[in-house]
């Protein structure tokens, strides 16, 4: 088995396991994560209707002018955390279960998620 093998699989143990006790909770929906190399995305989901309730990005264009301000990645994820907060807020979502999605909980998803206490959501 390669190196490379052994990887994708260690990734993929990590990644069911933090979902294991996220999804198809009763009370609260699913905050999902993902992260690429450039942006950061997030989708506030409903697992027992299958849908999506909130969703924000990095891409999206309300904030766009302020993450051009911003210095670095971890900066950008905090502001988008924030960003969907508000758009929670909105919808009247006030907690959320927090699925990583496998990525370790340091850096730009750790920004994330102080962003998103930040904007009043409870995680």
């Amino acid at each position: 088995m390669s190196q490379f093998t052994k990887q994708i699989r260690r990734n993929e143990r990590r990644r069911n396991r933090s979902k294991k006790t996220s999804m198809y909770h009763a009370l609260y929906p699913r905050l999902v994560v993902y992260r690429s190399n450039n942006h950061i995305e997030a989708q506030i989901i409903n697992d027992f209707e299958r849908k999506t309730l909130v969703s924000g990005s990095s891409m999206d264009k309300e904030i766009q002018d302020k993450i051009k301000k911003k210095v670095n990645k971890t900066e950008v994820s905090r502001l988008v955390g924030e960003n969907l907060a508000k758009k929670a807020k909105e919808k009247k979502i006030s907690q959320v279960i927090f699925d990583r999605n496998g990525y370790p909980y340091h850096g730009r998803i750790k920004a994330f998620a102080d962003g998103v206490r930040d904007g009043g959501l409870k995680i």
